[in-house]
């Protein structure tokens, strides 16, 4: 499998990719039906798991969205927050790490509810803190980190995760770099 797949604004996503995949329809914590790619969902749950005896809870909100979603999803975007916001965080239909299967948006479970609107999740910078330490040892990294807009294209989305496997999750923690930083090497 090809984990360090790389889908952005450079490289659009190719159909033969998702012959590689197998995406597993699951149901997340609020009974909506999501698609993931099977390692990915399996370590996310190892991730869930042990947030939780941290007193952490997530859960995912979006995972794979094929090309109507995604341009459903920056229609939205652009009606909600503009162009320039939406610029900034919504991968145009084709260039989405989402079609892959392999990221994941994560929602926070705060105070009895799941917080998952971009611009409420914000908030929350000291618990994304904390999660984002511990992603590496299950395979993620945190996909668009702060002060490296300029390689990965995007605005920092402390709420989105990618998976890559442990050893290569380890590898960009530890050298504090981006998948494209990686690969490029």
């Amino acid at each position: 499998m090809n984990y360090n797949l790389l889908v952005n604004k450079n490289n659009k996503m190719k159909d033969e990719y998702l012959n590689e995949f197998k995406l597993l329809s699951v149901n997340n914590e609020l009974n909506e039906i999501i698609k993931i790619e099977e390692e990915t969902y399996n370590h996310f749950l190892m991730l869930k798991e042990y947030l939780k005896s941290i007193n952490i809870n997530i859960g995912i909100d979006d995972s794979y969205r094929s090309i109507d979603r995604q341009q459903m999803i920056q229609d939205e975007y652009l009606i909600k927050y503009g162009e320039e916001f939406t610029r900034k965080y919504v991968a145009v239909p084709g260039e989405s790490e989402h079609h892959t299967g392999l990221a994941i948006d994560i929602m926070l479970y705060i105070n009895g509810d799941f917080v998952r609107e971009d611009d409420k999740l914000f908030f929350y910078e000291d618990i994304f803190k904390e999660i984002h330490n511990v992603l590496y040892k299950y395979g993620f990294i945190l996909r668009y980190p702060e002060n490296k807009e300029n390689i990965t294209g995007y605005y920092y989305e402390p709420w989105h995760i990618r998976y890559v496997g442990e050893e290569l999750a380890k590898i960009i923690y530890d050298n504090n770099i981006t998948l494209e930083e990686f690969l490029n090497k």
